[in-house]
């Protein structure tokens, strides 16, 4: 969440930031609560000074008279101080909910905007792919190649669930091993991560996780969530911490399960791998000051191409827009691959389909979760980063880019080495 003082103290800034992510929150109201906060602190503090006043006249000799009289003013400030923190209790539990709709801050270089339609294209990167047949989408690859099924996994647990199988468990496996080895080679540490997470840390994530809104499912009675993705669990690895800034930045990968409600998702983009509700993926998360906040921005978003150029997949990148933006996120880039899978009428060869992206949500998230550094003798929130990498979406692109017309599936060299060295998944027979 913002800082109490900066929503005050650039107030129009805020309010005008809430209007171009066409999200509601009410600045004017927070900064109401603030005042009225600071008022009943000061008042508090006033009746606490008083009440000590007070003791220290009881020590003095006193007759009965004057001393019945301090017991009886030392009642009535007793009774006053607690009236005060009561109502102060109050209006810090106000306070926190209205602040805690305010999203952070957006990059002064952000697209202003409504929807991904508004995103800014920044970089486009491989060449497209040309075929001399019809190609398949991921789906009917996945079924010919015996890779993928949806009819099994709609049966055993819902829409948008699915088996991989046969080859395509290794080709996962062998995306996440590709992935690791070169975030392990950039410095990140990595994790295998809780499935499970505290609503709490949800919150301090911003992720809402409870409502019909919800994207998350919530364990019942437990206070519990599944993680929609490992962002959840590593940036809750150090809440209520306080870090030394000789330690930062810290950079770490982990992978988990993610579960997703995607309530309300639907149309032909979200069909097959592209939208379930159960996912692998590898994140990276890092905690930073935040002055290094952007040039780790960069950091991330040059992995991700670096991922994505070795698997001969091509992309665009985006400068998503401030309407798309989640409300943590002060900048995010989206990755978006090339999939022949999304051809329709106005766009015949196939269409771009976000498969990663990256967020600074510089001190947003840190200050929910109460994460600080230590910074010349004293403390001061953190900065976080991360980047998502779910390879779920990564096959949607492989398999739809690296078809060949007599039905098999090419295997990028970068990926050979984790599937004994395989070139191509055949046709079943």
């Amino acid at each position: 969440m913002l800082d109490y003082k900066f929503i005050k103290e650039n107030l129009e800034a805020v309010k005008q930031n809430i209007k171009n992510r066409h999200m509601n929150a009410d600045a004017d109201k927070a900064v109401e609560l603030y005042d009225k906060r600071t008022a009943l602190v000061t008042s508090l503090q006033n009746l606490q000074k008083e009440r000590n006043d007070n003791s220290q006249s009881m020590k003095q000799k006193l007759s009965p008279e004057e001393r019945q009289k301090l017991v009886d003013q030392g009642k009535a400030i007793k009774e006053k101080i607690a009236q005060v923190e009561a109502d102060l209790a109050e209006a810090e539990k106000a306070l926190h909910e209205a602040v805690s709709k305010i999203p952070n801050m957006d990059h002064p270089e952000a697209p202003v905007g409504k929807e991904d339609s508004d995103n800014l294209e920044v970089k486009r990167s491989g060449i497209v792919p040309k075929f001399d047949f019809e190609p398949k989408d991921h789906v009917q690859l996945g079924q010919d190649l015996d890779l993928i099924d949806f009819e099994a996994g709609t049966k055993v647990s819902g829409v948008k669930f699915y088996f991989l199988k046969n080859e395509a468990v290794f080709l996962e496996q062998a995306l996440t091993m590709y992935g690791l080895n070169i975030l392990r080679k950039h410095g990140f540490k990595p994790f295998i991560t809780p499935d499970v997470a505290k609503e709490e840390i949800l919150y301090g994530i911003g992720f809402n996780p409870r409502g019909e809104e919800s994207n998350v499912y919530s364990l019942e009675g437990e206070g519990t969530c599944l993680v929609a993705t490992a962002e959840i669990t590593l940036g809750g690895y150090h809440s209520d911490e306080i870090i030394k800034k000789e330690s930062l930045p810290l950079k770490y990968c982990g992978i988990s399960h993610c579960f997703r409600r995607e309530a309300g998702a639907a149309g032909q983009f979200s069909k097959g791998l592209y939208r379930v509700h159960q996912f692998s993926k590898l994140e990276m998360f890092v905690y930073c000051t935040p002055e290094e906040s952007d040039a780790l921005h960069e950091e991330l978003r040059l992995i991700e191409e670096e991922i994505f150029n070795g698997l001969g997949i091509p992309f665009r990148v985006v400068d998503t827009c401030t309407g798309d933006l989640g409300a943590p996120a002060y900048r995010k880039w989206d990755l978006e691959a090339w999939m022949p899978g999304r051809a329709d009428e106005a766009h015949p060869a196939g269409d771009y389909g976000e498969v990663t992206s990256t967020s600074n949500c510089t001190t947003f998230q840190a200050r929910r979760l109460g994460i600080r550094e230590r910074f010349d003798g004293e403390t001061r929130t953190a900065a976080t980063l991360n980047g998502t990498l779910a390879t779920t979406r990564w096959l949607v692109a492989l398999f739809e880019n690296h078809q060949r017309s007599d039905g098999s599936l090419y295997i990028p060299e970068a990926l050979r080495p984790y599937l004994g060295g395989r070139e191509r998944f055949e046709p079943v027979a």
